[in-house]
C-alpha cells in the first residue's frame, strides 16, 4: 500500500502481514521536494541599511537544498536594516587597494555588508577578519557548494567578504533579526530527499 501525501509518494513499507509472513517490506522510491532556488536566480542583489552596527561574527550552514553563510552584527536599538550588495564577479579585488585576492571556486561571489568590522564609536576590532586571508573559524570541508571564503576588507562602514563556490548557482540574501544570510544553492533544480 503507497501513501501519496502533499502529491508527492512517501517511502511506506506494506503492513504487518507481509512482514509475519516473510515477505520483504515494499518500498515506495521517494521523489523530492523542489526547494524553489530557481526563482531565487544569480543576478545581483542589494538593499539600502545604515552601516552603524558592526559585524561580529561570520559562520556558514550546510541545508538540505543550500549552503548558508550568516553574517551577524551587533544587537541595537533602534535596530536598523543591514544593507548589503552580494553578485557575482570574475574576480574578487580588495575594497581600499584593489588587490586582487585568489578565491577556489568555479564562481566568486562579492559580499559587501553595510556593517564595519571595527565599532564605529570606538574603532576597536569587532571581527577579526584579515585581508586576504580564510575567514576565522569558517571550515568549509564537506559543503555542497562552498569552496572557500576570504577576508576582504572593512573600509569606510562597510565588509567585504569573497565567496568561492562550486559554479555560478542561484542564491538569495535576506535579513534575519540582527543576522545577514546568504544562501547559494547546490544545483539549479534543487530537491529535497524524502
Amino acid at each position: 500500500m503507497a501513501v501519496v501525501s502533499a502529491g508527492l509518494l512517501a517511502a511506506v513499507a506494506v503492513g504487518p502481514a507481509a512482514a509475519s509472513s516473510g515477505e520483504a517490506p515494499v518500498r515506495v522510491a521517494a521523489a523530492g521536494a523542489s526547494c524553489g532556488v530557481v526563482n531565487w536566480g544569480s543576478l545581483p542583489k542589494a538593499a539600502d541599511g545604515t552601516g552603524d552596527r558592526p559585524l561580529t561574527n561570520v559562520r556558514t550552514g550546510r541545508h538540505d537544498c543550500y549552503d548558508r553563510m550568516v553574517l551577524d552584527v551587533r544587537g541595537g536599538l533602534p535596530a536598523s536594516t543591514v544593507g548589503y550588495q552580494v553578485r557575482y564577479v570574475d574576480k574578487f579585488h580588495q575594497d581600499g587597494s584593489g588587490r586582487e585576492i585568489a578565491i577556489s571556486g568555479g564562481a566568486i561571489l562579492e559580499i559587501v555588508a553595510l556593517a564595519p568590522s571595527y565599532d564605529p564609536d570606538t574603532h576597536q576590532p569587532t571581527y577579526a577578519g584579515r585581508g586576504g586571508r580564510p575567514l576565522p573559524g569558517v571550515s568549509l570541508s564537506g559543503y555542497r557548494t562552498f569552496r572557500d571564503a576570504r577576508f576582504g576588507a572593512s573600509y569606510e562602514g562597510r565588509t567585504q567578504l569573497g565567496l568561492g563556490v562550486r559554479a555560478r548557482l542561484p542564491f538569495r540574501v535576506f535579513q534575519l533579526g540582527d543576522r545577514l544570510v546568504v544562501d547559494v544553492a547546490h544545483s539549479w533544480t534543487a530537491t529535497t530527499a524524502r
